[in-house]
């Protein structure tokens, strides 16, 4: 099967996700996990899934359909499957992301700990994509947090954030919920939430923490 390079995910491995001030420099995290994030990329190619960039991180998809991403944190290198709820998981490889309902990753810090399990990782790909043909949903928890006041008159000031904020996943939204709520003062709450705008603009959680 010939692969079909990205040059966008090219570009990240070189120069990380350019989201903050460490992007193309030493200290962004994907040069410590550079190796790993390479093998993983081999691996995904390999069962048939279109490479493209979403978020700044790679994100591979299946007819449009979002199935996987590769990334590195500060102490690993992941694959994560934006459906792993679903997933068997007959391993026991998988971990839960912060708050995330559906969302599960395996983490790596050494390309070694990746071609163990290779065959194991392309069975989990391979389950995954299946998940997607039969179109498969994972059933959220409903919010049993109440909205905060302060984050409600955000909505009614700037339609868009409430639009951006409503796109995100349940699990996102109540990740978001519960963090702006904790504070017992409403200016905290207010600094909370303006500094958490854009990257809900951005269509990311609060514990999604991609390479920087």
């Amino acid at each position: 099967m010939k692969l079909e390079l990205n040059p966008q995910v090219d570009k990240y491995l070189l120069d990380g996700c350019m989201r903050c001030k460490y992007g193309g420099t030493p200290q962004c995290k994907v040069n410590n996990w550079r190796e790993e994030l390479e093998t993983l990329r081999q691996i995904v190619l390999e069962t048939g899934l279109k490479e493209e960039i979403k978020w700044g991180v790679p994100v591979y998809t299946h007819n449009g359909k979002n199935v996987l991403s590769v990334a590195a944190l500060k102490d690993f290198a992941t694959i994560g499957f934006f459906k792993g709820v679903l997933l068997t998981d007959i391993n026991k490889i998988l971990q839960q992301q912060g708050n995330l309902q559906s969302d599960r990753i395996v983490t790596f810090t050494k390309t070694s700990e990746i071609k163990k399990i290779e065959k194991v990782l392309k069975s989990y790909i391979k389950e995954a994509i299946n998940i997607e043909e039969q179109g498969k949903k994972v059933e959220f928890k409903k919010n049993p947090e109440p909205i905060p006041e302060e984050l409600l008159q955000v909505f009614e000031q700037n339609p868009a954030f409430k639009k951006a904020f409503y796109a995100l996943t349940p699990g996102r939204q109540r990740g978001y919920i519960i963090h702006f709520s904790q504070p017992k003062q409403s200016q905290t709450r207010i600094g909370r939430i303006e500094k958490y705008k854009q990257q809900i603009f951005d269509g990311v959680g609060l514990n999604d923490k991609y390479s920087c």
